[in-house]
């Protein structure tokens, strides 16, 4: 396998991000960390769900997948005992169980489109539910805490909030396994197989491709990444609620992020996460500064970033459909492209 050469610039680039935040942002160093955490550990969630996204599946539900990895994962260490080392491979098989059950009647019926979605819409609503039903385990819609091990930081408990450059590596490793997984999944059979179905799945069948079984594979991998995801920000954050990790909220997120992006793009989750986050941000604290803002609107001005969020997305379905990223690419290409300039015809003596 050749190592592309801004792989072999990037990382070393990546490694030292932590000594140049501390260097350049000595007063404000963990909050740019926590900001930096953040977009990696969202990146990682975002590419998750464009495997299904690229391949024509719009799922509105892979909240529920992050709920489901970041609640099993802390009930089985709050009331348990058992370690995230074991509580994360379990919530992984919990959420491949539940995409399963819910995509194989779906592919097999072939609900797609505005249907599937909507399905998987309820399903985010349901686990949601079913957390704040549960408000004696779970905390219902206040929420819970994993209990802390220690002084915090721990292998063994995979606890490591308060230091803020540890936490940053976890999250920069988990980031490049899910641009691994989309880059093996893009060079591999199963991806041809996903782009015919998507087009045509009679004509894709009739070829000898197993339509079902590709769907439910990448929906599988697809949900395990968003239930890893979903596990490490709960251990991150220490704190999950089910409008933080699992509500509607979060599966808008994830489909603005990654469309706003650019879905058929390895890096497109990423610029997503970072223009979500940065813009998240920005929007924060304009918001909670602004006094004529608060004045004008009252207790709605909580919601004016969801406001922002919609008016963007269809800002971008429309004039960017690719994608911040996918659209950059494109113009470059086409820079790149040498017009071919019809030789003039010469004239005989």
């Amino acid at each position: 396998m050749r190592i592309p050469k801004t792989a072999l610039i990037g990382v070393p680039i990546l490694l030292l991000v932590p000594l140049a935040v501390r260097f350049a942002f000595p007063a404000a160093e963990k909050y740019y960390l926590h900001l930096l955490i953040q977009i990696l550990i969202w990146s990682f969630i975002y590419t998750g769900w464009s495997l299904m996204g690229r391949f024509g599946l719009t799922s509105l539900g892979h909240g529920a997948f992050t709920g489901i990895g970041a609640y099993v994962m802390v009930l089985l260490w709050n009331y348990a005992g058992i370690t995230p080392w074991i509580g994360i491979p379990v919530a992984i098989v919990v959420s491949i169980i539940v995409a399963l059950l819910v995509g194989y009647p779906c592919f097999r019926l072939r609900i797609v489109g505005h249907y599937f979605a909507l399905l998987t819409l309820a399903l985010t609503e349901f686990v949601r539910l079913c957390i704040v039903g549960l408000r004696d385990y779970t905390g219902g819609s206040l929420g819970t805490q994993p209990r802390r091990f220690g002084d915090g930081v721990s292998l063994y408990a995979l606890q490591f909030e308060p230091d803020r450059v540890l936490s940053y590596y976890v999250a920069l490793a988990l980031w490049a396994l899910g641009l691994y997984v989309w880059w093996r999944i893009d060079r591999s059979m199963d991806r041809y197989a996903l782009d015919a179905a998507s087009q045509d799945e009679d004509a894709a069948a009739s070829v000898g491709i197993d339509v079902t079984r590709e769907k439910l594979k990448i929906t599988a991998i697809s949900a395990a990444m968003c239930a890893l995801g979903g596990a490490i920000y709960a251990q991150y954050q220490m704190y999950i609620g089910p409008d933080t990790i699992a509500g509607l909220s979060v599966s808008l997120n994830i489909v603005f992020a990654v469309i706003a992006g650019g879905m058929w793009v390895m890096l497109g989750p990423t610029v997503g996460a970072v223009f979500t986050q940065v813009l998240s941000e920005v929007l924060r604290v304009t918001i909670q500064n602004s006094a004529a803002l608060q004045k004008v609107f009252g207790s709605a001005v909580l919601a004016l970033d969801t406001m922002i969020y919609g008016l963007l997305l269809i800002l971008f379905i429309i004039y960017m459909p690719k994608g911040i990223l996918g659209t950059l690419l494109e113009r470059r290409e086409k820079k790149q492209e040498t017009p071919l300039v019809p030789a003039k015809a010469g004239t005989r003596s």
